[in-house]
């Protein structure tokens, strides 16, 4: 049992105000394996002050220091990568090996590249009889999700603080516990007290204190669409700043001429990784339909290679969902499936054979999907993959802005360049051109309803910056 009792506040580990607890559960063996404070708004407000005192200091600090200060933590972090690894396997649920390189290697990249980028913002410019300054934003409220925890963390920390902001961070209290381990490493590198909070508890108690707080700047937040409505009508409340990563319905289009086997069985990759508990996931497949059979017998087959199982055997390729909540709604997603007509080539709700206990759910594949059903339209975060046949390419693309979401997607085609022609016209913030790998440097964000803003690279410092015109 990890028991965690204080909350992290002016560089220590104070109580809560608040007297609650709650539990943080391993997903796969149901089991509690720790517990963290129930906070409440006043508990944000000490925290929010502390930032506010924190930031004329840091935020007047040079970019040398701030940038030592970000490799100062990646350092410290990428120490602990097994421990932290671990621990969000448990949360989480992913595949341990997977967790090394991505639940932990990307956050230490988040790090390592916002102290690098620092020195290369434009920080002050001349335009004509003007000096145009960039400074930072202020108090940063950020909000994080659970799938992709210590990384959502790390994303917005490593920019925030590099940029000269404060912060007040509210972790998912599913996956909580990586989050403390983050904060003893910042006190481990004397981060300066107060540049970085963390208060913990649920979203409509803390989360809505932060976005509603007068002294909060900026919030960044990343989870469902849903929740980022109410966040940004909250900090409308003051005209703060959003940063919105919010859902996602991504559609990965193959082409005609497209290599099927490696197409189709990237794209299924691209579906489960995370158990699909991803908000970039491709989880719609358009394909010809003149290919559609093919293309079904490579995705039921490259699909029953994801072997659900405890995410520290090595034989794992597709761990639990993070909760007993989210497995309930995955399940329905999939009743849905079948009782509006999409065809259930392979997995299905039934429970994994041998896996009574845990949150799993089988790899599951549906095909001849149309745009109304809701399997096509609503984002299921679970191991859900709708492949959608489309009449051409004119159709294809169609498809694959026909929805409220633009987070992400791909295109497939032998020839490179119609495949980018194609991809410039589907509205999305992110496209894989025949499996083009995912760049850190690169912005990340939304088009439509997943998201405001960008985060990652130059672009995730920029969004923590205000400009100033000097006239002189």
């Amino acid at each position: 049992m990890d028991v965690r009792d204080k909350i992290f506040v002016g560089g220590g580990w104070v109580a809560p105000k608040g007297s609650g607890t709650l539990e943080v559960v391993n997903s796969t063996t149901e089991e509690v394996m720790g517990t963290i404070p129930e906070c409440t708004a006043e508990d944000v407000d000490v925290a929010v002050k502390a930032a506010a005192d924190a930031f004329p200091s840091w935020s007047t600090t040079s970019v040398e220091e701030r940038s030592k200060a970000l490799s100062r933590i990646s350092e410290a972090l990428m120490a602990r990568t097994d421990e932290i690894a671990a621990l969000i396997s448990r949360e989480v649920g992913m595949p341990l090996s997977l967790s090394s390189m991505i639940q932990v290697g990307l956050p230490v990249m988040s790090f390592v590249n916002s102290a690098s980028l620092l020195h290369q913002i434009d920080w002050e410019e001349t335009i004509g009889s003007s000096l145009v300054v960039r400074e930072p934003a202020g108090v940063v409220g950020a909000i994080t999700p659970w799938n992709y925890p210590l990384h959502q963390i790390a994303a917005k920390i490593a920019a925030a603080v590099g940029a000269g902001c404060t912060v007040v961070l509210k972790p998912s209290e599913v996956a909580p516990l990586n989050a403390f381990v983050l904060m003893e490493i910042l006190q481990e590198v004397e981060l300066p007290s107060g540049v970085v909070n963390m208060v913990t508890g649920t979203g409509p108690v803390v989360g809505e204190a932060i976005a509603s707080h007068p002294m909060v700047d900026m919030v960044s937040f990343t989870g469902s669409t849903r929740a980022g409505k109410r966040v940004m009508q909250l900090a409308s409340e003051t005209v703060k700043r959003v940063a919105l990563e919010l859902g996602g319905k991504s559609a990965n289009v193959i082409l005609e001429d497209a290599n099927l086997q490696t197409a189709v069985s990237t794209g299924v990759t691209m579906a489960y990784i995370n158990s699909g508990q991803t908000c970039s996931a491709h989880t719609r497949m358009i394909v010809p339909r003149s290919r559609l059979s093919e293309v079904e017998e490579i995705a039921a087959t490259t699909a029953a290679t994801f072997t659900p199982g405890d995410p520290f055997e090595a034989t794992t390729r597709l761990g639990p969902l993070v909760s007993a909540v989210q497995r309930e709604r995955v399940r329905g997603y999939i009743h849905k499936g079948e009782d509006q007509g999409a065809r259930l080539l392979t997995g299905g709700a039934e429970v994994p054979d041998g896996l009574d206990r845990g949150y799993f759910v089988r790899p599951t594949v549906f095909s001849e999907v149309t745009p109304d059903m809701t399997i096509a339209q609503e984002e299921i975060f679970g191991p859900v993959l709708s492949i959608l046949p489309a009449d051409d390419e004119e159709d294809a693309v169609r498809l694959a802005n026909d929805t409220i979401y633009g987070l992400a997607g791909g295109v497939w085609s032998a020839d490179k360049d119609h495949a980018i022609a194609v991809a410039r016209r589907v509205r999305t913030g992110q496209v894989d051109i025949n499996g083009g790998g995912f760049n850190v440097m690169a912005p990340f964000g939304g088009y439509k309803q997943s998201g405001i803003g960008r985060e990652l690279g130059k672009y995730g410092i920029e969004e923590f910056l205000q400009l100033k015109s000097l006239q002189l």
